[in-house]
C-alpha cells in the first residue's frame, strides 16, 4: 500500500494518534504521581556538610645544639740551643793612691749695722676747717602768738625747725622737721612758727670764720600760760 492509500484510510490514522495521545497521558500522571513525590521527598532530605580541614605536616624537631668540637692544643714549639758565648773576664784594676784636699776655715764674718737713713717727718692731716652754725633768736624777732582756734583748743606742744640761712643772715629755705602734734591745730602751730622763722633774721654761720650758707635748726614751744 503506497501513502496515497494511506491518506485515503482516516480510522487507522486516528487510531495511531489516539495511542500517542494515551501514552503521553500515562507519562504525565506517572510523573504527577509517583516520579513528582519521589523528588520531593528527596530533595527534603536532610543534607549534610561537612568541612574537611587540610592537615598539616607537624612542624620539624627543634635543631638540638650539639657541643662544639673539643679544640686541640697547640704542639710544643721545638727546643733550639741557646749558642755558647765566650765571655773575657774584665782585667783586674791596680790600686791607686788617692788625697784628699781639705779646705781651709771659713775666714769670720763680720757684721755691720746699716747706715741710718735720715727720713722726713710725717706732715699731721690737715685740721678739719672750723665752722659754727647760723644762730636764731626769737628774742630779738616777732614771736608767734595764739590765735583764738588754738587758744581754744588748748593745743600745746614743740615745733623743730630746720632753716637754711644765708650769710647776711635771711633764712632762704624752711621746713618742719618735727610737728606739735595731729591735730588740725596742732597743724596751725606748725604754720605760724614756720613764717615766724621765715620771717626772722639772725647770725649766719662762719667755716674758718668766714661767713657761710650753712643749715640749722629751731625749736620753738607753744603753751598756754594762765
Amino acid at each position: 500500500m503506497d501513502y496515497a492509500q494511506q491518506q485515503r484510510n482516516p480510522g487507522k490514522h486516528a487510531l495511531s494518534i489516539s495511542v500517542v495521545v494515551l501514552l503521553h497521558v500515562l507519562l504525565g500522571w506517572a510523573l504527577v504521581a509517583g516520579l513528582g513525590r519521589k523528588v520531593i521527598d528527596v530533595i527534603k532530605a536532610p543534607i549534610e556538610t561537612k568541612i574537611i580541614e587540610e592537615v598539616k605536616p607537624p612542624p620539624p624537631p627543634p635543631p638540638v645544639d650539639l657541643p662544639p668540637p673539643p679544640k686541640s692544643a697547640p704542639p710544643p714549639p721545638s727546643f733550639v740551643p741557646p749558642p755558647e758565648v765566650q765571655v773575657t773576664p774584665p782585667p783586674t784594676p791596680q790600686p791607686t793612691i788617692t788625697t784628699t784636699q781639705v779646705a781651709p776655715p771659713p775666714a769670720p764674718v763680720r757684721i755691720e749695722p746699716a747706715p741710718q737713713v735720715a727720713t722726713a717727718p710725717v706732715a699731721a692731716p690737715p685740721a678739719p676747717p672750723a665752722r659754727v652754725a647760723p644762730k636764731l633768736d626769737f628774742n630779738a624777732c616777732e614771736k608767734p602768738a595764739y590765735n583764738a582756734a588754738t587758744r581754744r583748743a588748748e593745743a600745746q606742744g614743740t615745733v623743730v625747725v630746720r632753716y637754711t640761712m644765708d650769710t647776711t643772715g635771711h633764712i632762704t629755705e624752711a621746713e618742719v622737721e618735727r610737728s606739735a602734734g595731729v591735730s588740725r591745730e596742732h597743724k596751725m602751730l606748725d604754720r605760724m612758727t614756720l613764717e615766724a622763722v621765715k620771717g626772722c633774721k639772725g647770725t649766719p654761720g662762719t667755716v674758718d670764720g668766714k661767713p657761710e650758707k650753712l643749715s640749722g635748726r629751731i625749736e620753738y614751744v607753744w603753751k598756754i600760760v594762765d
